[in-house]
């Protein structure tokens, strides 16, 4: 390539044959290659539109952050590396534990822009000094009881919202539910927008849905951006999500290296200095946090294009409907019914991602270290324990966050040193997907089913 914006054309930009695939420094013909882009902005849309209507947050200028965090992420890993960088559930708890508090948007907005900060700060030292260090700091046990009370921690937020309109609720939650096992191929991974839009015309018929705000949007106009406000006292629920978006990218680097063949331990830095830089930006703005998404894995695995050039074409298509303010409007009537459904799923399943840490990674439970870590961090989480100390508060995930390695270093330290612990029993193993896909649950089973077609094929 004579510079990273030159793409080498796969055949005749036309055809693939079988078992072919497009490499990250092909591309097939502009059309062919933006059609795959649009894939991309569907396959991410349900998941990315998600977070923002969950926490109040506007979804065009989310869109927006997207769509730029992507072209940053691109840049920044030299179009090596393709990646769809949508908003993370992982800020769902801390965003919603800070509005509650009645601090508003523009301080979550600096809790967000402060938790990029730190991620692009570890992205810079992985990058000299390597990702080992993060394995001994964070072992799957470790990491997958912080992923897991994120997501059982929003249980009580699913259950208020389910409970103001059940049977909107149960019939998005039955189609979500229903929809990857009677559909195949793309349209089985997109249940949860699709689940959404049933749950959303039924309640359109119920009478739930006001679109008075549609009528009344412009079509075309830049997104209502807000900058931050700074508030250090949320910073203790905010910065336990590093940890997550930690996980995510290294999971996402070692999925994509699986199914292409290339070893991308190299990029582990950048990508996680870019996500980094992108959620900061998105902070700045009034936008989600962003992290790398397992839906448009699952786009790669099954078009079998890596092309980063269909990556700047979802880029694009998503920058273009960010600036459609009547869209944004029509996102925002999504009923607090639907959204009670597709929680009930979705937050659970974001709680299983760290169980499927543990067992990806063969943690043992018959350890007295990884299950007290374990027990003690969900009880805290689940339950949301909570406390201020002058007038700083502190909520379950942060609380459980930071007691899950302080007593598993302490429980494993002082078992070395009086020999009630093995080394072995307390090793750190190594990342493989530890954590692929938290802001992306929707697509993670399938993701799974496709990296293991991916492995089954070059084998």
């Amino acid at each position: 390539m004579k510079n990273i914006f030159s793409w080498q054309l796969h055949g005749d930009g036309k055809h693939l044959g079988p078992g072919e695939v497009v490499a990250p420094w092909e591309r097939l013909s502009w059309a062919r290659t933006a059609s795959v882009g649009a894939q991309h902005v569907i396959a991410m849309f349900g998941a990315t539109f998600l977070v923002p209507i969950l926490t109040g947050f506007d979804p065009s200028v989310t869109l927006f952050f997207t769509a730029f965090s992507t072209v940053l992420f691109l840049l920044i890993n030299k179009n090596v590396l393709p990646s769809y960088l949508g908003s993370s559930f992982g800020f769902i708890a801390p965003v919603t534990a800070v509005v509650s508090a009645h601090k508003g948007l523009a301080v979550a907005s600096f809790g967000i822009l402060s938790t990029g900060l730190v991620l692009a700060l570890v992205g810079l030292i992985v990058h000299f000094a390597g990702s080992r260090w993060i394995d001994i700091v964070m072992p799957p046990v470790v990491t997958g009881a912080i992923v897991a009370i994120i997501g059982f921690n929003l249980a009580p937020a699913a259950w208020n919202n389910f409970k103001q309109a059940p049977d909107t609720a149960v019939v998005t939650l039955v189609a979500v539910l229903i929809i990857p096992v009677l559909l195949r191929g793309m349209l089985g991974r997109l249940n949860i927008l699709l689940g959404v839009l049933v749950g959303y015309f039924y309640a359109v018929a119920r009478g739930q849905v006001n679109f008075k705000a549609v009528e009344q949007a412009a079509w075309i106009g830049l997104p209502a951006f807000h900058t931050p406000k700074v508030d250090f006292s949320v910073l203790a629920m905010f910065i336990p999500v590093v940890l997550v978006l930690i996980a995510e990218n290294i999971g996402h680097v070692k999925s994509v290296a699986l199914m292409t063949g290339k070893n991308y331990d190299d990029q582990i830095g950048t990508a996680l200095f870019a996500d980094g830089l992108g959620t900061m930006f998105a902070g700045f703005g009034g936008g989600s946090g962003t992290t790398t998404y397992a839906e448009n894995i699952g786009v790669m695995a099954a078009t079998k294009v890596y092309s980063t050039a269909a990556y700047w074409c979802a880029a694009g298509f998503a920058f273009i409907l960010s600036l459609c303010p009547k869209f944004g409007a029509l996102i925002n009537t999504i009923p607090v019914g639907v959204l009670g459904g597709v929680t009930t799923l979705l937050y659970g399943m974001i709680g299983m991602l760290g169980v499927r840490i543990w067992v990806e990674n063969h943690v043992d439970f018959s350890s007295n270290v990884n299950l007290s870590v374990a027990a003690v961090t969900m009880v805290i989480g689940i339950a949301d324990f909570s406390f201020a100390i002058n007038g700083i508060g502190f909520n379950g995930i942060a609380i459980g966050s930071v007691l899950c390695l302080v007593i598993y270093h302490f429980m494993a330290g002082l078992g070395r040193l009086t020999g009630t612990v093995l080394p072995e029993e307390a090793k750190p193993l190594e990342a493989n997907s530890q954590g692929a896909g938290v802001g992306d649950a929707a697509a993670s089973v399938e993701t799974q089913e496709k990296v293991a077609a991916a492995k089954a094929t070059k084998a």
